[in-house]
């Protein structure tokens, strides 16, 4: 399996907010490696959603590169930056964003039916994420009879279902209690390092003890990275 590569280089983002525009991000290089479990820790309006969206092409900078396995993804079409996202990332949000009048095995197979994939494989792949997650015996469950956890586990097998290459989690443990989000963490950290260096996951995070918990940290101020560095050092 090809060793996952992303790089950002030089990367500006600037929104027009009245007279002054914002630079949201200013001159960003960042290099991620498949095998790594990163977070990205910033207050808030300090670029962090905004390079979540540049690195899951949800948007596009100004100027700079992001290159995916050498691929510049700021130059495809809307199209292909659709076809993209939907096959190369998985995104966990903090809401979930779980479909209420759905299963939890329909959840996660969504995209895979979106997809054109059978049903009944699709079935077969959700069943087998949410084992991995431990929730194979709440398949047929809906969000409303889960827990805050639960469901948060079934976005992550959802994520995972078209197999991607980048994990995007956004304050995934923001309305957990502390022993769910150290199990989510959990889950997180064997997926960036199940595969070798397949896979990277990518957490933003107001937490810092979640973010220790990630075998790398990068802060940002001010629409530029301010510090990144290995777990255990001092942050």
């Amino acid at each position: 399996m090809a060793a996952l590569s992303l790089q950002l280089e030089n990367v500006v983002k600037e929104y027009a907010t009245g007279e002054q525009p914002v630079r949201a991000l200013d001159h960003v290089d960042l290099t991620i490696s498949g095998g790594q479990f990163v977070s990205l820790v910033a207050p808030s309006g300090a670029g962090k959603s905004t390079l979540l969206h540049m690195l899951g092409a949800l948007d596009v900078p100004n100027s700079g590169t992001i290159l995916f396995n050498g691929v510049d993804i700021t130059r495809l079409t809307d199209s292909e930056q659709s076809d993209f996202r939907r096959h190369e990332v998985g995104f966990v949000f903090q809401f979930f964003n779980l479909l209420p009048t759905m299963s939890a095995w329909e959840n996660v197979a969504v995209p895979k039916l979106l997809d054109g994939t059978p049903m009944s494989k699709a079935k077969a792949d959700a069943i087998g994420l949410l084992d991995m997650v431990g929730l194979a015996h709440r398949a047929e469950h809906r969000p409303a009879q889960l827990s805050g956890g639960q469901i948060q586990r079934v976005a992550i097998a959802r994520a995972l279902v078209m197999d991607p290459a980048l994990i995007i989690a956004d304050e995934p443990t923001g309305n957990l209690d502390s022993k769910t989000s150290h199990l989510v963490l959990d889950i997180l950290a064997d997926i960036a390092h199940a595969e070798g260096n397949r896979r990277a996951v990518v957490m933003a995070t107001h937490d810092l003890d979640a973010a220790r918990t990630t075998d790398r940290v990068v802060s940002m101020l001010d629409g530029c990275i301010d510090t990144d560095v290995l777990s255990g050092s001092e942050m």
